[in-house]
C-alpha cells in the first residue's frame, strides 16, 4: 500500500510527482505517456520562465525532473492507462489496461483530457485523409494548400498561426459570432494576409473522393450553405476529460470533468484530490495545471500526516 497513486503525466501529474517525492511520499505516477497534450505543439509561448518552447522539449524537461528527484519515492508506470479505480481497505487500487494494480491511500486524479471529434458527415470517413486533429504532426503535409480550421479558441487561433507557416491560405470557422482566443491572438491572425476568418460559422460537410476536396459550411446569419475548397481540415473542437475510470466515485459536472474545491482540488470522495484539464476549473492552461498539481500535493500531504 503506497501513500499516494498519481493518474497522469502532463504538467498536473507531473508537478504533483515532483512535490510527492520532495515529501518522501510512497507514490505511484500511472501515465501513458510524460507530457501531456502539449507534447505535439510547435511552440510553447506562455510556460512561466521560458519564452518559447516545443512540446516535445518540455515533455522531455518534464521527464528529466523526475529522473532527477524521484529517488525511492516516486514509481513511474509509463506507458500505462488506468481503466478502473475503485475502493479497497485502507485506500484505492487503480487497475490498469494491461492488468497492472497499484493500490495506495489516496489518488490525485490528473488524467487531462483528449480531443473532441468533428461530428458532421465526412468527417469519419476522411480522417487521415484530409481531416486531422494534429497541426505539428500533419501540418507540413499541406506545403502550399488551402486548408480550414475549425475552433474560435487559442487552441484554434494557435493551430491557424502554424499553418501560416507553410500553407497557401487558411481559413478559420466559429460557430459563435465572438471569438474566444486572447484578442492578442486574434489580431496576429487577422493580420495576415493568407488569413481569413468567418466567425457564426458552422461545419456542415467534409467532401471529398479519395481525399478531402471541400468543406460545407452554413452561414448561422443568412442560412445559406457555401463550400470552400480546401485540401486540409483542422479540427480544434475542445476536449473531453479522460474521467470515465472514476465516474463511479467522485461528482462529475455535466461534461464530465471532476468536480473540485478549487482551495485544495479535493474531489467529492475523502482521499481522491484531482487537477489540471480533468477538473472543472475555469481555466485550462499548463501554469495553471502545473499550480493545481503542486496545490493538491501540499493537502494530500496535510491529510496523510493526520490521519
Amino acid at each position: 500500500m503506497k501513500d499516494l497513486i498519481i493518474i497522469g503525466g502532463g504538467p498536473a501529474g507531473v508537478a504533483g510527482a515532483v512535490y510527492a517525492a520532495r515529501k518522501q511520499l510512497k507514490t505511484a505516477l500511472i501515465a501513458a505517456e510524460i507530457g501531456g497534450q502539449s507534447a505535439v505543439s510547435d511552440g510553447i509561448e506562455n510556460w512561466i520562465g521560458t519564452p518559447k518552447i516545443a512540446g516535445t522539449e518540455l515533455a522531455k524537461n518534464f521527464e528529466a525532473h523526475l529522473a532527477a528527484v524521484k529517488g525511492g519515492a516516486v514509481e513511474l508506470a509509463v506507458g500505462e492507462e488506468v481503466a478502473a479505480l475503485t475502493k479497497a481497505d485502507g485506500g484505492f487500487a487503480a487497475t490498469t489496461k494491461a492488468g497492472k494494480a497499484f493500490a495506495a491511500r489516496a489518488v490525485l486524479v490528473a488524467s487531462g483530457a483528449r480531443r473532441r471529434k468533428l461530428d458532421i458527415p465526412g468527417a469519419a470517413q476522411f480522417e487521415n485523409k484530409g481531416v486531422t486533429y494534429c497541426a505539428s504532426c500533419d501540418g507540413p503535409l499541406f506545403s502550399g494548400m488551402d486548408v480550414a480550421v475549425i475552433g474560435g479558441g487559442n487552441a484554434g487561433f494557435e493551430t491557424a498561426l502554424q499553418l501560416l507557416a507553410y500553407a497557401k491560405s487558411v481559413t478559420l470557422l466559429h460557430r459563435h459570432k465572438e471569438f474566444k482566443a486572447d484578442p492578442v491572438t486574434v489580431e496576429k491572425a487577422r493580420a495576415h494576409p493568407h488569413m481569413r476568418l468567418l466567425p457564426n460559422s458552422e461545419p456542415a460537410e467534409v467532401v471529398g473522393d479519395r481525399f478531402v476536396s471541400g468543406l460545407r459550411y452554413k452561414d448561422l446569419g443568412s442560412g445559406e450553405v457555401k463550400e470552400l475548397q480546401v485540401a486540409g481540415v483542422f479540427v480544434e473542437a475542445g476536449l473531453i476529460p479522460n474521467t470515465d475510470f472514476a465516474k463511479e466515485l467522485v461528482d462529475l459536472d455535466p461534461v464530465g470533468r471532476i468536480a473540485v474545491n478549487p482551495k485544495n482540488q479535493r474531489a467529492s470522495a475523502e482521499g481522491i484530490w484531482a487537477a489540471g484539464d480533468c477538473t472543472d476549473e475555469l481555466y485550462h492552461q499548463n501554469n495553471i495545471a502545473a499550480g493545481d498539481g503542486v496545490k493538491a500535493l501540499e493537502d494530500v500531504y496535510l491529510w496523510l500526516k493526520t490521519r
